[in-house]
């Protein structure tokens, strides 16, 4: 009998990870280069190294796609700078167990938009780029509506899908703590609101536009720069030309749902092109 096929994916997940080791200087080129050809072969990458006179490295990184890319996630946040960076990584470090195997569920908006997010992320960052794309059909991904319709707006509740890592009901199940992945559509406004969670936004794509409180001016912000909003500290978010992806961080306080604060320029912002 002929051993089971790997999976379809094994060989992709190999190469994210040959690529994290690349970043830091653990890999070769020509090493990186035998992963790039294992990977389109879907094979074990051995026979490759052993053709070219490689040696094989030690891979030390996870090979669950959640884990590599909780890895990834913790690895990114170190090198951005601000508040709330060191409590969230912290509350990655507590919660490292492996993940519970949950039944994906799929969202029109990361369809639409997540591929785009992810080629203007993968130049600057390509093993955060391949870990988010494996592990992304395997996450729960929904709507934020905790909402009311009405205050919240259509384009936003039609435009917009998260999907947990760690925190309750996530792959890696943690009370009072989460970490996850954010996904807004362009052009979208995500009107005033504040909630009682800290909250920590790593932005992976930009430029967007972001205020914090309705008699404040918007602020436009390049990818890769932090937003911390400590607790009920009001904030919106004007979505750029390309689709809103970030990583989120709720230290606390994660079950109190987040409330709309009313302004009157709501329709100025949403016709509003940056």
């Amino acid at each position: 009998m002929s051993p089971p096929a790997p999976p379809p994916d094994m060989g992709r997940a190999r190469y994210a990870r040959a690529m994290t080791l690349y970043a830091r200087g653990a890999l070769t080129a020509a090493q990186l280069e035998a992963y790039r050809v294992a990977a389109s072969q879907n094979g074990p990458p051995d026979d490759i190294f052993t053709d070219r006179g490689l040696p094989v490295p030690q891979d030390p990184l996870p090979t669950d796609p959640i884990l590599t890319l909780v890895a990834e996630a913790d690895r990114y946040l170190a090198t951005l700078p601000g508040p709330g960076v060191a409590e969230v990584r912290a509350g990655i470090a507590a919660h490292r167990a492996p993940p519970q195997p949950q039944e994906p569920l799929s969202h029109p908006v990361v369809a639409a938009h997540l591929t785009a997010a992810l080629d203007a992320l993968r130049p600057t960052h390509p093993a955060l780029a391949q870990a988010l794309d494996l592990a992304a059909p395997l996450l729960r991904w929904k709507a934020y509506d905790r909402y009311p319709a009405p205050v919240i707006g259509a384009d936003f509740l039609a435009g917009n899908a998260y999907a947990l890592l760690i925190g309750e009901g996530a792959p890696i199940p943690a009370p009072d703590f989460h970490l996850g992945l954010f996904v807004i559509a362009p052009g979208v406004l995500y009107r005033d609101h504040n909630h009682p969670a800290p909250e920590l936004y790593a932005p992976l794509t930009g430029p967007h536009g972001w205020r914090f409180g309705p008699d404040r001016p918007l602020i436009i912000k390049p990818a890769h720069h932090p937003v911390w909003n400590p607790p009920l500290h009001p904030h919106l978010i004007k979505i750029g030309p390309l689709p809103f992806l970030c990583l989120y961080g709720w230290t606390c306080d994660t079950d109190q749902p987040a409330i709309v604060i009313p302004a009157d320029d709501w329709p100025d912002l949403e016709a509003l092109t940056l």
